[in-house]
């Protein structure tokens, strides 16, 4: 087509565009409403009108070609939840009209809108209310600054709805009361100024069933949502408080009653893949409806289901349930509600019967399935509806009343604008009629009001016009008729502190499949006390190994995520589940080896006493006077005192034991090493005097003999006194030796200390066994050396030998080794020394003579 050939059709558009644009100009500027006009379904003038959107019908779909103008949106059905609703609102406008108290001589009326199930339809109809703009005729026209005509809005049956609604409306501050939008959403003011509720916010809904959840200990669990505002923040605020109390969901899956069949099926393929058994549906009742039909279908029963307000306790769902799907179903609901007079009121219908309106007509044919004569839902199956039917043996939603918790809703969102007007108005006996009514000002003192209705409940609301959130506890318990029975079985308050929010009597709860055991869904059973939780690879906190706690380590609760270290002086039982004090170990007396130590210790000590009697008996023999006896008895009682020195390494550490038994053992063993020293000196230098008649003895004799005893012993007295001023030994409770033990040991303090006093003794133990060795070919009859070499060459074997047995001797053993140590040197002393001299003084007393002394006989090589 040639550009000449299109110019008729362009041409004629763009005529037609300037001729409606010069009608427009010559119009005067005027309020017209664009589109169909929205006529209230109810309505009653009075003084202030109160306007109601309820969605009395559903939408009807319709597949537009756009081809010409699309035809209004038709409205089908109707829904008897939401009249009832409607109805509520006007009992208690005609409550207040008839009250004295409340707003005397102001008579309210209403304007009630369908929203018809719609979005776009509520949003229209509340404007709608805003603007007054029913249907008017050209000469009628008003200017466009004219107000409001109504001061508050009921309504707002769903949150979708309520969300457009309150969008809408909040520049205007006209306050928009919801008794049924419940997302948490609507509680920020920022977006939703206008917006108020009397039912509570699903963020406590949410919460609430999150600790319902945690409460039966159902750690993994499934949940299904609807696809709509209500269910999102529903299940997003859930999610957030599972997480927070350790649930993890298996699985989350959106369902929409106009879903495909394919996605339907992948649902229902996600509930019987998955090892949950408890599912958290957040959804609509209309949507759990559908959802129901399709679970049928597939027999997927036995599954705990926890519910939402918003079908818990809805009896068409439970109508709807034939296969006992949701049987043992809990979960939580607005608490139940009595307002005298209502329950009547709704079901009077008689008086519905006079009104002319369409709504009760069609309503009445709908309740009694009849028809009126000239009426459009003729049918050839239905009976002629007489208008004098009665309710006696009607049994449907209607006549259930299971929602009056929500008429009461209603019923407290009227009275809450009512107070606030009569505040406004200064209402006492009669009010002031000239007070100019402001949107914002009705807002502002309906967010303040606080009373009580009639039935003793208080209506307020907080910053974000919620009200108190309180919420019963519903089981579904199936009867034998077949119908479900919704029993209370707990309450929920979130005024309450956190401990005490939620009472349950679970002791009357019917579970799934009629069970009378809590179910138990979790992804890993519990871990014992004594075990400490170990995720598993990939897989959510839910799932996990349980883990054994090491040794030393415990965990006494259930399912601990940490093994706790017990105490230094503590450790692990067997089960791993308590720390127990662990066992001191110290060398007691009470032991076998204590015992025959210390028998040994008293063993020496009499055996050296006895030796000592002998001598002492025979002090005049040549034998005991030989080599100085002063000391030889001196020697003795170093060995006596050696011998008790051991006694004190046996028993329980403490500061004077610690302090006492190195500084004593040090002291006495060089006091008797100084001694035999001493006498090997005397040997040495008597033997080895070359000149008949030498007085080399002088310069040896007794008195030098002490002093050198003395001196030798002050030494080490001195290296004690220090080592005890600067860091003497303690007790010590040695944790690291061993793990289940703890060694009670005297701490060194000072190590220099210690090697310095055995040190000292070893270098006196060694000079004496040079000088013995020296002195060892003198001749036999008057020669000691070769005892006193014995007895130095056992000394030094066994303290050399103790060196690497008592480093390597594990806890009380190395004080053993030490007391043995001590013996073993002090039996050699007692027994090389003593015992040649005592046999000859009791079995060969014919040798105990100074003529035997005197003699002179050829040295034994040794």
């Amino acid at each position: 087509m040639t550009s000449m050939q299109r110019w008729p059709q362009w041409g004629w558009a763009f005529l037609s565009l300037l001729l409606i644009v010069s009608f427009l100009q010559a119009e005067d500027l005027v309020c017209r409403q664009i589109g169909d006009p929205q006529n209230p379904l109810l309505s009653k003038d009075g003084d202030i009108i109160l306007g109601g959107i309820f969605p009395f019908r559903g939408m009807q779909g319709r597949l537009e070609t756009y081809r010409h103008k699309p035809l209004p949106m038709e409205c089908t059905g109707l829904g008897f939840s939401e009249l009832q609703f409607a109805q509520a609102m006007i009992f208690a406008i005609e409550e207040i009209n008839k009250s004295t108290d409340l707003l005397p001589g102001i008579s309210l009326g209403y304007k009630m809108y369908d929203g018809c199930g719609s979005i776009a339809t509520s949003v229209r109809t509340i404007l709608a209310l805003v603007n007054g703009n029913e249907v008017e005729s050209a000469s009628t026209e008003v200017p466009c600054i004219r107000p409001g005509q109504v001061q508050a809005i009921i309504g707002g049956s769903a949150s979708s709805y309520s969300i457009a609604m309150a969008t809408v409306i909040g520049p205007f501050h006209i306050p928009l009361i919801s008794h049924y939008a419940t997302c948490a959403c609507l509680s920020d003011k920022t977006k939703y100024p206008s917006f108020l509720r009397t039912i509570p916010s699903d963020y406590y809904q949410s919460k609430a069933l999150a600790q319902l959840v945690k409460h039966f200990g159902w750690t993994w669990v499934g949940a299904i949502k609807g696809n709509d505002d209500y269910s999102n923040n529903g299940m997003a605020t859930f999610t957030e408080n599972a997480q927070q109390l350790g649930i993890c969901l298996e699985y989350s899956v959106a369902f929409f009653r106009t879903d495909s069949s394919d996605k339907i099926n992948k649902i229902i393929d996600v509930i019987k893949a998955s090892t949950s058994k408890v599912i958290v549906a957040f959804i609509s009742s209309t949507d759990m409806d559908v959802l129901i039909d399709e679970l049928s279908q597939h027999n997927l029963t036995g599954y705990q289901w926890v519910g939402s307000e918003a079908w818990i306790f809805d009896s068409q769902t439970a109508e709807i349930d034939t296969h006992h799907i949701l049987d043992g179903a809990i979960g939580l609901s607005i608490p139940k509600a009595h307002v005298s007079g209502m329950r009547e009121f709704i079901l009077d219908v008689k008086k519905l019967n006079s009104s002319s309106n369409k709504v009760f007509r069609e309503f009445w044919e709908t309740l009694f399935n009849c028809k009126f004569k000239l009426s459009n839902s003729s049918a050839e199956n239905q009976r002629e509806c007489t208008g004098h039917e009665d309710l006696t043996g009607v049994q449907n939603s209607f006549t259930d009343m299971s929602l009056m918790p929500i008429y009461n809703n209603v019923y407290k969102g009227v009275y809450a604008v009512a107070h606030a007007l009569h505040i406004i108005l200064g209402c006492n006996e009669t009010c002031n009629y000239s007070v100019q009514l402001d949107p914002l000002t009705i807002l502002q003192h309906i967010r303040n009001i606080h009373f009580k209705i009639k039935e003793g409940d208080e209506v307020y609301f907080n910053e974000n016009g919620d009200p108190a959130a309180k919420y019963e506890i519903i089981n579904w318990q199936p009867t034998e008729n077949g119908i479900v029975d919704f029993v209370t079985v707990g309450l929920y308050d979130a005024s309450l502190p956190a401990d005490k929010q939620l009472s349950l009597q679970q002791v009357s709860v019917i579970w799934a499949q009629n069970s009378k055991q809590v179910p138990v869904s979790v992804c890993s059973e519990k871990c014992s006390p004594g075990t400490r939780k170990v995720l598993q690879k990939g897989k959510p906190v839910c799932c996990y190994d349980c883990i054994r706690c090491s040794e030393g380590e415990i965990s006494d609760i259930t399912d601990s995520i940490t093994c706790e270290h017990c105490h230094p002086e503590s450790w692990s039982n067997e089960r791993r589940d308590a720390c127990v004090k662990k066992e001191a170990e110290f060398l007691s007396y009470e032991e076998i080896m204590g015992v025959l130590l210390t028998a040994a210790a008293l063993f020496g000590t009499c055996m050296t006493a006895v030796v000592a009697a002998i001598f002492f008996r025979y002090r005049t023999t040549p034998i005991v006077r030989a080599n100085n006896s002063e000391l030889s008895f001196l020697l003795l009682f170093s060995l006596t005192l050696c011998f008790l020195c051991s006694l004190t390494f046996i028993g329980r550490p403490s500061e004077w034991s610690c302090m006492l038994r190195h500084t004593a053992f040090g002291i006495t063993f060089v006091l008797c090493i100084s001694c035999v020293l001493g006498k090997t000196i005397v040997v040495l230098m008597a033997f080895r005097a070359t000149l008949p008649g030498s007085n080399v003895m002088k310069w040896f004799g007794p008195a030098q003999q002490r002093l050198s005893v003395v001196a030798f012993t002050l030494i080490q007295v001195v290296i004690c006194i220090l080592w005890l001023t600067i860091s003497p030994p303690f007790p010590f409770k040695n944790f690291t030796q061993f793990k289940d033990k703890i060694i009670l040991e005297c701490a060194l303090g000072s190590a220099v200390g210690f090697w310095a006093v055995l040190g000292y003794i070893g270098l006196l133990a060694i000079l004496c066994f040079i000088l013995a060795f020296l002195a060892r070919k003198l001749p036999d009859n008057f020669n000691e050396a070769k005892l006193i070499t014995f007895s130095m060459l056992i000394f030094c074997a066994v303290w050399i030998t103790f060196i690497p047995a008592y480093v390597s001797s594990p806890g009380k053993f190395s004080v053993a080794v030490e007391i043995f140590a001590i013996l073993a040197s002090s039996f050699g002393l007692l027994i090389c020394t003593f015992i040649p001299k005592c046999y000859i003084i009791l079995l060969k007393p014919e040798k105990n003579t100074k003529k035997n002394m005197m003699e002179k006989g050829a040295s034994k090589p040794f």
